[in-house]
């Protein structure tokens, strides 16, 4: 054997056991990955709590039909999403928050334009407690510093495991939900399973939910407050359609029962009615043939188009550029056709904090 073939049949063996050797990493990490991959039971039942038992807001406020309230929904993009921010699961480049200073500044900021509203209820989605993308922020604790006087529940949306994409800046394991606040007290919240993608894209979707507050009116009934953040990542046309369906069957039966429902949050469709052509897959228009009978969307009952002219939503594709980023209108409400929707806005922070803008809706229970 020449000194040529010995050299390159060593490289060969070289590359053989650098290929295993990859090989079996990636197998250990995909059982890792499995192995610890799971999904909270449903109905599971929620804990209440009060922020600030001696704030100045020390008695409950009472829900009385024919008075009218503010309800405010708003994602924040777990306090990454600066309008220099671009995520890698819609193409952009980032994968963290910039450090965990702006995680702060971001959480603390939203929590300000909560403060300056002063809304009775407010749903927020992608809440992180504990997550590598956030740099560990217990963004729930941070929030509470600032939004005083609300009963609140927390709702897991998922816990994912360590997760080595993108290979540059790994998205690591987090822990992010749904945090409902109320000025009125919360008797009972429980947290819904949604249905998910049981193929390998679950583990980009992980978990979804929903959470019920239930909260008693001075005439018997319930103002039942859903707070809700569909798949995006990870969903199909099926899986989309099986998540309402799941949502609007207990909507119904609050419904039928003489309560009042209000549904908020993130739905992951476009709830304008009007059809928008090449329209990304995830921002399909939301099915309103769907809605089962005696409720309404939220945006339908605007009453100036001004007040929603601005979509709630940039595409993270690219930092924001007002002139050539792609909006859509993916946050909004859909109540119970006995509330009455007084007034409804999409506020127009430029996208400042999140990659969504706050929906403020004011409501009266007839």
């Amino acid at each position: 054997m020449t000194q040529e073939m010995f050299e390159l049949k060593r490289a060969v063996k070289r590359i053989i056991l650098i290929v295993l050797v990859i090989l079996v990493a990636f197998g250990i990490y995909a059982a890792y990955v499995f192995k610890t991959y799971y999904r909270l039971p449903d109905k599971l039942t929620l804990e209440v709590k009060r922020n600030g038992e001696n704030s100045y807001f020390e008695e409950p406020l009472k829900i009385v039909p024919g008075n009218a309230y503010f309800i405010m929904t708003y994602n924040i993009g777990f306090g990454a999403y600066h309008k220099d921010y671009s995520f890698f699961m819609d193409g952009g480049k980032q994968s963290w928050a910039d450090d965990e200073e702006s995680v702060i500044a971001g959480v603390c900021s939203m929590a300000e334009v909560i403060n300056d509203v002063n809304p009775d209820f407010v749903l927020l989605q992608e809440v992180d407690i504990d997550g590598t993308r956030s740099y560990h922020v217990d963004e729930l604790e941070l929030l509470n510093q600032f939004v005083k006087g609300y009963y609140y529940d927390y709702a897991q949306n998922y816990d994912s495991p360590f997760l080595f994409v993108p290979p540059w800046q790994p998205h690591g394991a987090n822990k992010s939900g749904l945090v409902t606040y109320s000025r009125a007290k919360i008797t009972d919240a429980m947290r819904r399973s949604l249905p998910i993608s049981e193929s390998f894209s679950k583990l980009m979707d992980l978990d979804r939910c929903y959470s019920i507050s239930r909260i008693p009116t001075e005439n018997g009934r319930q103002l039942c407050i859903y707070n809700v953040h569909t798949s995006a990542y990870g969903g199909s046309d099926e899986i989309r359609a099986a998540q309402l369906a799941t949502l609007y069957e207990e909507m119904e039966a609050d419904y039928r029962e003489g309560n009042y429902v209000i549904c908020g949050g993130d739905f992951n469709h476009d709830l304008r009615e009007e059809k928008v052509e090449n329209a990304p897959k995830w921002a399909y228009n939301f099915p309103r043939e769907t809605l089962p009978e005696g409720f309404q969307m939220g945006i339908d009952c605007a009453k100036d188009a001004e007040d929603v002219a601005h979509n709630t939503y940039r595409s993270a594709e690219t930092p924001y550029d007002e002139e050539t980023s792609y909006t859509v209108t993916l946050d909004g409400f859909i109540v119970s056709e006995n509330v009455k929707v007084n007034y409804y806005q999409h506020m127009n922070w430029g996208y400042e904090f999140s990659d969504h803008d706050p929906v403020l809706m004011q409501f009266i229970l007839e």
